[in-house]
């Protein structure tokens, strides 16, 4: 379980957003400064500014903790949350939402309202959790070992190739059907590749799988709603989710179990809390096994997942 801390904490905030994250482009700027001037109001000395990259917001977001910030507002979706994640973890700042993006996971899961002014109200409203968050190595695109904290959930197999395959343009014109479109379209066409999975609690275990969810949060919203059962940041265990099928029916019931709230067992699917898990390709493999975290393309196997305990504060709306 995570710390608490009584909510009168926040004196100086920047409000990061990105300009390319989510739908209705115009109206970003309008919408951040409608957070600002809620923050402004009740006394908070409030700084905003566009990030650039995901490099870039790090490093932003470590400038800004140097120059006095108690507070990091991602603006924008679970992308700019991961992103600002690699700067603010294992410092004292607290990470708070402004949900502006496509598909808002972490902000559906912690029942952050959608009204950037709403969401304002909330974060001065809220206490700081000190919550576990997740990490994970693997090699990038360019072949070279590197690392991210996840907040979210990181995914290898299936879902990662979806965020692999799918198009920037589509997402910010289309929002959140772009990925039912290419998730129907994989389903129906894409090859699975099986890996290898060696969980921590396994006992030297090891499962072939064609995906593996290593999952935080419990309520992902939109049509996945409860997509690992047990998940949560009150925990300090990933949640995973071992799918040991190539079957597409089995896929398909798996997310309807999560959209209708049912608690149905699916054969080759299964469930289990952990500290981590390592996964590696198998030899007889010759095409790229995907690897993402909070919904962004990372890189490849071989991965390991792994949690570190209280690494991040984070505003909880009462």
């Amino acid at each position: 379980m995570g710390r608490r801390y009584n909510a009168n904490f926040m004196r100086k905030a920047i409000l990061l957003y990105n300009p390319l994250s989510g739908r209705n482009l115009k109206r970003r700027l309008a919408d951040v400064e409608a957070a600002a001037s809620v923050l402004r109001a009740a006394g908070v000395e409030v700084s905003s500014a566009p990030t650039r990259a995901a490099a870039d917001a790090s490093e932003q977001t470590q400038l800004a903790i140097a120059e006095g910030c108690d507070t990091v507002f991602a603006c924008g979706g679970d992308g700019t949350i991961h992103d600002i994640l690699q700067g603010l973890a294992k410092t004292n700042a607290a990470l708070a939402v402004i949900p502006l993006g496509t598909a808002n996971s972490l902000a559906h899961d912690l029942a952050i309202p959608f009204s950037p002014v709403n969401a304002a109200r909330a974060a001065l409203k809220a206490r700081i959790q000190k919550i576990t968050v997740g990490k994970v190595e693997f090699v990038n695109l360019e072949g070279q070992p590197a690392w991210r904290y996840f907040i979210v959930a990181a995914g290898i197999g299936v879902d990662a190739h979806l965020f692999y395959k799918l198009n920037g343009w589509a997402k910010q014109q289309l929002g959140m059907t772009s990925y039912y479109m290419k998730a129907t379209e994989l389903w129906l066409t894409h090859r699975m590749e099986k890996f290898e999975v060696e969980p921590v609690e396994g006992n030297g275990s090891r499962a072939e799988v064609s995906e593996l969810l290593a999952v935080r949060i419990r309520n992902f919203g939109n049509i996945l709603r409860e997509l690992a059962p047990g998940a949560s940041l009150e925990r300090n265990d990933l949640r995973l989710v071992l799918c040991k099928t190539f079957s597409r029916t089995a896929y398909l019931r798996y997310v309807a179990r999560g959209m209708l709230g049912a608690k149905w067992n699916v054969r080759g699917i299964e469930l289990m809390h952990s500290a981590g898990a390592v996964c590696r390709p198998m030899p007889e493999n010759r095409r790229r096994v995907y690897v993402e975290a909070d919904g962004e393309i990372l890189g490849t196997l071989p991965a390991r997942i792994s949690v570190v305990p209280d690494a991040a504060n984070i505003l909880m709306p009462r």
